[in-house]
């Protein structure tokens, strides 16, 4: 009797955490990181941050210079890229909006 108890309660705080997870408004933000003269960067580090600092998380590139960060909570983030050496400017209060993606491009400094 005991087992099917607890059997019971993780099977509904699996679902009843599965259902709140579903609730909480998520978006995508993709993009393109972009050298000097346009062309795309590879292996690129790319680095989202809460608009207020906190929570960073860092991406690559892919061979054509596109990164995603899916299933974000919505909000306001800050981003910038790295790679070879060079920054792009941070990018100010993106917004990640509900069950969308929102697109950039990251430009790398000139050398």
């Amino acid at each position: 009797m005991r087992r099917s108890v607890y059997a019971f309660l993780a099977i509904a705080t699996l679902a009843l955490a599965a259902a709140a997870n579903d609730r909480v408004p998520v978006g995508t933000l993709a993009g393109t990181v972009l050298d000097a003269a346009g062309k795309p960067v590879a292996d690129a580090s790319v680095t989202i941050q809460t608009s207020d600092g906190l929570h960073p998380h860092a991406t690559h590139t892919d061979a054509s210079g596109h990164f995603e960060f899916a299933r974000w909570a919505t909000g306001q983030y800050d981003l910038r890229a790295y790679a070879n050496g060079v920054f792009s400017e941070w990018q100010k209060r993106i917004v990640i909006r509900s069950k969308k993606t929102t697109q950039i491009v990251l430009r790398l400094a000139a050398q």
